[in-house]
């Protein structure tokens, strides 16, 4: 079965230690750390203090996966800037740094994967459509894409070289918002496709009307290396507790285990950092609770 995880973007007031025993204690199996500023900024990094962490989730049994949403990191006013698809190839060179330097913390800290996204085109583009599929991609924009594959080709032979995966992530407001553009997207990359797995926001499917979740969740099921959890109300781009939303949990998770995926499944509540512990325990609880429904006796 998957393993079920947290995303230290929702304990973002924790120390990264104590985020890791808060959430071994709950039942977590894995995390999902978002390097920001403070312990793990990606650009201040003390290598004692990233080998302590890797021992005390070895020590707790903790998979870990480094995702790469820090909002302000490499610039202090613009959120997530710059992407792999900015004009200025120097502004692209950053974002590829980042990447670089965020596979080689997941070496450091014994990572299985690294997620990433594409980032909003300048232009405010965007690269796939309701319905698309890989074989009916919209052919609009190809300078931005020829940027975008440009920028994923770096962080995959990176990733290759450090023996790390990679995955990729549609976000609602991004040139690839929903999982037609990631497969237009392995399309692009022709024979290093089965390189970039697909990181799943079950959350963002509510938002774009990729829908149902269910069928989403089995037709990509081959594709699938990360999930994202969250929950949605009114189609707004808002993480919610599970629960606070529309999201048929139930679905979601008999999805996942028929399509027999096994990797990490992490809630991902970055607006709740302020009650963060008490978010932890109550997804738990709420997971754990439909699981025992499609478990029984287990």
């Amino acid at each position: 079965m998957f393993r079920l995880g947290y995303n230290t973007n929702g304990l973002a007031h924790h120390r990264v230690g104590d985020a890791f025993e808060l959430l071994a204690s709950l039942g977590y199996e894995g995390v999902a750390i978002t390097p920001d500023v403070g312990e793990l900024d990606l650009y201040a990094l003390d290598a004692n203090r990233v080998a302590e962490l890797r021992s005390r989730a070895d020590d707790l049994g903790l998979a870990l996966t480094v995702e790469t949403g820090a909002r302000y990191l490499l610039d202090p006013r613009r959120k997530h800037f710059p992407t792999l698809l900015e004009t200025s190839a120097s502004d692209r060179a950053r974002r590829v740094d980042f990447l670089r330097r965020s596979i080689d913390l997941a070496v450091d800290l014994g990572a299985e994967l690294v997620s990433m996204w594409s980032g909003a085109a300048p232009g405010g583009e965007v690269g796939d459509r309701p319905g698309a599929t890989g074989d009916e991609r919209p052919a609009e924009h190809p300078e931005v894409w020829d940027r975008l594959v440009a920028g994923v080709e770096a962080a995959l032979e990176h990733a290759r070289a450090s023996g790390v995966r990679l995955a990729f992530e549609p976000e609602p407001g991004m040139f690839v918002e929903r999982p037609s553009g990631y497969l237009a997207l392995r399309e692009r990359l022709g024979e290093r496709a089965s390189e970039l797995g697909l990181t799943l926001d079950i959350g963002h499917l509510l938002v774009t009307g990729d829908l149902p979740v269910g069928e989403q969740v089995r037709q990509l099921g081959p594709y699938l290396t990360h999930v994202h959890l969250d929950d949605v109300r009114d189609g707004v781009h808002e993480h919610r507790m599970l629960g606070d939303g529309v999201l048929n949990l139930h679905e979601t998770l008999s999805a996942l285990l028929h399509a027999g995926y096994s990797g990490m499944v992490a809630l991902e509540l970055s607006r709740d950092s302020h009650r963060g512990a008490w978010a932890a325990q109550e997804s738990m609880g709420r997971l754990r609770q439909v699981l025992a429904e499609l478990n029984p006796g287990e």
